[in-house]
Parts: C-alpha cells; structure tokens; sequence
C-alpha cells in the first residue's frame, strides 16, 4: 500500500451556487458516507479542510533571516481548500478515490503519491 495526497483545489472568488437547508444536509450526508466508505476499505488515513488563502502565512528562514509574510505562497487565484491522506494499492486505486471524492465535493482533486521512506 502506498500513501496518496487528494488535494482539494478552489477559485479564489468562486462561489458556488447557494444551497437551502435540506440542500446542504444532504450534501454534507454525501461527504460522510464517502468518509465511511474510506474507513470501512482501509483507504482513509485522515482529511482536513483549510481556512481560505488569505489566512495563510509564508516562513523563509533559509538566508540569514527569517521572513515572515502573509501568504499564500504563490500568488494563485486557485488555492487547497482541503485534503485527504489516504492508503492506496497503487495510483489507479488512488484515482478512484479521487473520482469518487471529487463527484461528492464538487471541486477538482489532484492526487500525488507520498515518496517511499516519508516521515511517520
């Protein structure tokens, strides 16, 4: 098994079309059962959502001095609103994940493969 990142990418400025009540129920109810989904496969390692780019700050401490600067790092309109960290047999499995989750959250998901030997 190898571990896989499924990055959650937003627009900055997209907004979505707005949801009522039950709308949004029944979305967030989709996103659980993904979760379970995840869990009960062994897929699911853990997942986070962000707070929005404007929140982010930049450390540089590789010269002389550390430079502290609100973020985010690039100047992007898009941004990683969330994750997931998840167990895979291979990419194609990964890929599947990310179909899935991308299906449920309705936003683009790329998927990149933790290097062999990462920090546990």
């Amino acid at each position: 098994m190898s571990r896989y990142l499924l990055s959650v990418h937003s627009v900055e400025g997209e907004v979505g079309d707005p949801k009522a009540d039950e709308d949004m129920r029944r979305w967030f109810k989709e996103i659980q059962a993904l979760h379970e989904e995840m869990k009960a496969t062994g897929a699911w390692v853990f997942t986070g959502a962000l707070h929005g780019p404007d929140e982010a700050k930049v450390i540089d401490a590789t010269g002389d001095d550390v430079l502290n600067t609100d973020g985010p790092f690039a100047e992007s309109k898009e941004h990683i609103g969330g994750f997931y960290v998840i167990e895979a047999e291979d990419l194609n499995a990964a890929l599947g994940w990310a179909t899935k989750a991308s299906a449920v959250i309705r936003k683009p998901l790329e998927v990149r493969q933790f290097r062999d030997g990462t920090y546990d």
